[in-house]
């Protein structure tokens, strides 16, 4: 029996991960689900959050998703810090006063309104899920803190390239499967086929799984001003607010790559150094 050279496995592994790049790997596709791989600023070793872009998406998220979806695991003045958005201390302040805190008990021992202070937590849209329910119709509006990183999609291909796959995620450190959904839903809305009936009060989504969404479409052009100049688009706003939310979901994103770029290089040259003091411990003994 003849083995398998190096150069074959190599040249057949090569084979492998052009097929996973070029076959159709960026999408999931699923009697007609599609959730496309988006282009993202923080995708790879070296990615990084666009600033604009999530300032864009944290607009979108005020002005439309927080009137039913709340961010309780974050602060305001998490806004500010680095990393982030980075709005302005000034900024900061007035998104947290335009929010009402409740408080207390205070002197007479009931709870109270004021306005909201930096370090306190994004107020919920609701007081609870009862309320929420009630609200919309028993479909509790799910909080959206670290939606980018619970939110997934299943990229279907044959059995023998959900290895290549796995691998070529590896080598890419593709970790961005929740906003490429967050997108996809947000776009994702359209008529029913043909033949297709909805359930009372559900919506037909392209990605969403089952395709009915309780949801109602949330975007629609023009609905955002934005004042960067850029165009105020369903396309742009699902885009950047899907930014937003990975940002939400993972803070210190650009912290953590440049920790595991220095952690690399680290490792190269001691891999190096470990090489050379090997061949000059024993390269007068004989092999």
């Amino acid at each position: 029996m003849k083995f398998v050279s190096q150069r074959s496995f190599v040249r057949l592994a090569g084979a492998l991960m052009v097929l996973a790049f070029c076959g159709g790997l960026s999408a999931a596709e699923e009697e007609g689900q599609v959730v496309e791989k988006q282009d993202w600023t923080f995708n790879g070793l070296t990615g990084y959050y666009d600033k604009a872009q999530l300032r864009r998406g944290f607009m979108v998220y005020k002005n439309v998703c927080a009137a039913c979806h709340g961010l309780r695991l974050l602060s305001y003045r998490n806004l500010g810090e680095p990393g982030g958005p980075e709005f302005s201390e000034a900024n900061v302040t007035q998104f947290a006063a335009d929010a009402q805190v409740t408080d207390g008990p205070n002197d007479d021992g009931e709870m109270f309104q004021r306005p909201g202070k930096p370090s306190d937590r994004f107020v919920s849209p609701y007081p609870n899920e009862k309320a929420a329910a009630a609200a919309q119709n028993g479909a509790v509006p799910p909080d959206l803190s670290v939606m980018a990183k619970a939110r997934s999609y299943e990229r279907h291909a044959a059995w023998y390239m959900s290895p290549v796959i796995w691998v070529s995620d590896l080598f890419t450190t593709y970790q961005e499967a929740g906003p490429d959904y967050i997108v996809a839903l947000l776009r994702g809305y359209a008529e029913p086929p043909a033949g297709v009936t909805l359930a009372s009060g559900m919506n037909y989504n392209k990605a969403f799984p089952g395709y009915q969404i309780a949801m109602p479409k949330p975007l629609s052009d023009g609905q955002v001003d934005y004042s960067d100049g850029t165009p105020a688009t369903v396309d742009n706003y699902s885009k950047d607010v899907a930014a937003f939310l990975m940002w939400t979901a993972e803070p210190k994103l650009e912290e953590r790559k440049r920790m595991g770029l220095k952690v690399l290089v680290y490792l190269v040259i001691l891999a190096g150094l470990l090489y050379l003091s090997k061949r000059t411990i024993w390269r007068d003994v004989e092999h």
